[in-house]
């Protein structure tokens, strides 16, 4: 139940709730999208914390009983393996509202979004960019071009991390994006898969927050990197950068709110989740980033870009038939179950000369 407000309602430690998400361009959006009304309808408020993913600091703050963070916004293999831990409260498909024409959240919620922990908010999109202005003669058009350093020279950026950096390595070598995990399960394609990142190690960017891509971009320290695409879209669409996206190859993923286990906040940390996985709060905030709503009822719904600029939005969301003809979905349980041991082969991959 939302609380209500009055005028002489004082917002106390325990009508606080501290939100932590990815930083940059995105919680800028979620904070417009959904904070704002959220603060205004509960009179609650929300402090914001950014982290650069994974589990770590979760586990760290429950382990030791100290939880200071009450909602957090992970990756779906996050949440999946997170609520296996026990490291999230349970959210159950029947506290959420259903759409606007009546339609349960079971099946307005896209297929195997939902988990027994967490709520999915939007589609986002691993994709890499380029600047147009470096490649005069015409730029790269797919993930062999981006390893390809003969023909586009120059460094690129990827995210220290082996997800989807190895997926991207393989569907430059030639897998096909919806294979790419099965590949990666082999021994074989593993090795193939760093082979691939051997050929181009030496002209890479790494970097780990994903508000650095566009810096990068926009310092010329890169020529291309890797990237999620609402971090792009809003380059372009708020900074007027002139720079190209490459859809072909894209892994998207859907992002989750959970709240962490151990929370001295849950039943507010729930009605934060319940307002901002609405379909009016997705459509809403799908007016300020490029990603994708995670409920059918919202994904269809024209929306116009926030500031004076007639920008369709949905033309530039992950989910968009033109830019689906050749991509794949994260695959969640893979990772859940295998991405400790890949990780840890990335990072002493990562450190060796």
């Amino acid at each position: 139940m939302l609380i209500s407000i009055t005028a002489s309602s004082v917002v106390h430690a325990q009508d606080t709730i501290v939100v932590t998400s990815w930083g940059g361009a995105f919680s800028e959006a979620q904070r417009k999208g959904t904070h704002i009304d959220w603060m205004k309808k509960s009179g609650a408020k929300i402090i914001p914390e950014t982290y650069s993913g994974g589990l770590a600091q979760i586990k760290a703050q429950v382990e030791i009983n100290n939880v200071t963070w009450d909602v957090v916004d992970v990756g779906m293999q996050d949440a999946v393996r997170g609520c296996d831990e026990g490291l999230f409260e349970p959210i159950t498909v029947d506290m959420l509202p259903p759409a606007p024409d009546g339609t349960p959240a079971s099946e307005d919620f896209f297929k195997n979004s939902l988990t027994d922990c967490s709520v999915p908010s939007v589609v986002a999109s691993h994709i890499f960019a380029f600047d147009p202005a470096n490649f005069p003669n015409g730029g790269p058009q797919s993930w062999a071009d981006f390893f390809d350093i003969e023909k586009f020279p120059g460094k690129r950026g990827l995210r220290s991390q082996a997800r989807p950096v190895l997926q991207f390595a393989l569907i430059a070598d030639g897998v096909d994006p919806k294979d790419t995990t099965k590949v990666l399960a082999t021994d074989e394609g593993l090795q193939r898969a760093f082979n691939k990142l051997d050929t181009i190690k030496d002209h890479v960017v790494w970097w780990k927050a994903g508000a650095q891509p566009p810096q990068l971009l926009a310092d010329d320290e890169v020529v291309m990197t890797h990237a999620y695409n609402g971090r792009i879209f809003s380059a372009v669409a708020n900074e007027g950068k002139d720079w190209t996206i490459v859809w072909d190859g894209q892994v998207y993923d859907y992002d989750h709110w959970v709240i962490v286990k151990g929370s001295k906040n849950v039943e507010l940390a729930k009605d934060f989740i319940i307002f901002s996985t609405t379909t009016e709060m997705m459509i809403n905030q799908a007016r300020f980033i490029a990603y994708g709503p995670a409920r059918k009822s919202a994904a269809s719904v024209p929306v116009t870009f926030h500031s004076d600029k007639s920008i369709n939005m949905l033309e530039h969301m992950p989910t968009a038939p033109q830019n689906m003809t050749n991509a794949a979905q994260n695959d969640f349980e893979f990772w859940a179950d295998n991405s400790d041991e890949i990780n840890q082969r990335f990072i002493a991959w990562l450190i060796k000369d």
